[in-house]
């Protein structure tokens, strides 16, 4: 048994697989990283090695100090992962001010974290905090109706959660605290990393306007089952658009508050009219 065998790496890495094969991943795009249970870096520390330098980060997050995350690798193909999870993905380990990161094992050809490893970093701390650390993915990939609503409707919070609970029935099962909207930013610095942690205060999930979605959860089945709901909501506006037909009816803001009384939701009332 070697360290491929390990539980939560191969969840890690069917996860990688499975936003492969929904077309979220062209070339390199998106990242996924997980942080750790002390059980699994327990059962995964005698393939470890501790001779790497530290790396600087440009954020600090003091609560993320001692963890260590499964990341995917900069540059590194979401295809290829489960064809060679040793060159692909790592496993790093946080330094005791939570500035720094140090690879302790995988990319054995060479390489570092996902170059959005500080958004993802911050994103994990807020939702640690938010949630008595019960959150341990962020996952980042490139969803294309989702990408494609970034184009044609207002980047605001409220539009975008009252347009995907009113094209699925079960988005606000999903996620009744509502969605957040990032401007468009460069990537992979640190002004990104700030902007999405502040939305993550307060929601599972951020889109990056004409980039993509960050979606966080407690497990690797839930947070890509969030994203997952999310694209496919988004699709069926787009479809309901392209019909060029008027909308005749649509899941009420009445509709919304019965779903919340009767699965026993706190349903986010901001993004409620009436």
């Amino acid at each position: 048994m070697g360290i491929l065998d390990v539980q939560v790496i191969k969840d890690f890495v069917k996860t990688c697989n499975d936003g492969w094969e929904r077309n979220w991943h062209e070339r390199n795009g998106g990242n996924l990283t997980y942080r750790m249970k002390k059980e699994e870096v327990e059962e995964c520390k005698k393939y470890f090695t501790f001779d790497k330098e530290w790396v600087e980060m440009g954020v600090c997050a003091e609560n993320m100090a001692g963890e260590f995350f499964i990341s995917t690798g900069s540059g590194k193909y979401f295809r290829n992962v489960i064809l060679a999870p040793q060159d692909n993905i790592c496993i790093v380990e946080i330094n005791d001010k939570g500035d720094s990161y140090r690879i302790v094992w995988g990319l054995e050809k060479g390489g570092v974290p996902t170059s959005e490893f500080p958004s993802h970093f911050m994103n994990h701390s807020v939702r640690a905090k938010a949630t008595n650390g019960e959150y341990r993915v962020i996952y980042h990939a490139h969803t294309p109706s989702i990408i494609a609503l970034t184009y044609v409707l207002p980047l605001e919070d409220k539009v975008f959660t009252r347009m995907l609970w009113q094209s699925a029935t079960e988005c606000v099962v999903v996620f009744p605290g509502g969605v957040g909207v990032v401007d468009w930013m460069v990537p992979g610095k640190s002004e990104i990393a700030m902007a999405t942690s502040e939305l993550m205060k307060k929601y599972d999930v951020a889109i990056w306007a004409h980039h993509g979605m960050f979606c966080s959860g407690p497990d690797f089945d839930s947070t890509f089952g969030l994203m997952h709901t999310i694209e496919n909501a988004a699709a069926i506006y787009i479809r309901v658009l392209s019909t060029g037909k008027p909308i005749l009816q649509t899941i009420t803001d009445d509709d919304i508050r019965a779903i919340g009384k009767g699965f026993g939701l706190n349903i986010n009332e901001e993004f409620l009219e009436n």
